[in-house]
């Protein structure tokens, strides 16, 4: 090769060696920002799905609270109403007691000092289950109802405004609570 010939291949060459490290450099460069994008997208990605999982546990925490207040509200009412009518069992066994001394009451002499002892304990008794929420049905001259009264028979009204009222009571009822205990066994006038 004559040096006119080798000039122009070392230009080639030259030409050739410094495109090769810029399009090295480039494709290098290349790289590098697909790795940045990708970690972008994956970091991006990444902080997609932990704020769609705080998300779901923040509404299952949101969902579980208002579930635990829901129970507390519920069992707290259902204590409240254990403690209110807790003694409803024992204050309807006491009744028939209660019917028992107001029969004695009436039965007996009133010249008689046993009847002041009755008395005095009777109302002792009573005022204990009033305390306790315990009421009277007021029965007698009332409208029957059947929500408060258990008609033990019919009997017919000597007067046409009588009609439908209780005109006696066999045996009465209570409240406790506000809540009916017993309803008033009663006569009613038809």
């Amino acid at each position: 090769m004559t040096q006119e010939e080798k000039q122009p291949n070392e230009q080639q060459d030259t030409a050739a060696q410094t495109q090769q490290p810029d399009t090295a450099a480039q494709t290098q460069s290349r790289h590098e920002r697909r790795k940045r994008h990708d970690r972008h997208s994956d970091t991006d990605h990444k902080v997609q799905e932990l704020g769609e999982k705080l998300a779901e546990i923040n509404d299952k925490y949101l969902r579980l609270y208002s579930e635990y207040e829901n129970y507390r509200k519920r069992t707290t009412t259902e204590k409240a109403d254990l403690i209110i009518n807790g003694g409803k069992d024992m204050i309807k066994a006491i009744l028939p007691v209660v019917d028992d001394l107001e029969r004695a009451l009436t039965a007996m002499p009133d010249t008689e000092s046993a009847k002041e002892g009755v008395q005095l304990i009777y109302n002792k008794l009573i005022n204990i289950l009033a305390q306790k929420g315990l009421k009277p049905i007021e029965a007698k001259g009332t409208k029957f109802d059947e929500n408060l009264h258990e008609a033990v028979t019919q009997f017919p009204a000597p007067d046409p405004a009588q009609k439908g009222l209780v005109i006696d009571v066999v045996e009465k009822g209570y409240y406790l609570n506000d809540k009916v205990l017993r309803y008033a066994k009663v006569v009613v006038a038809i």
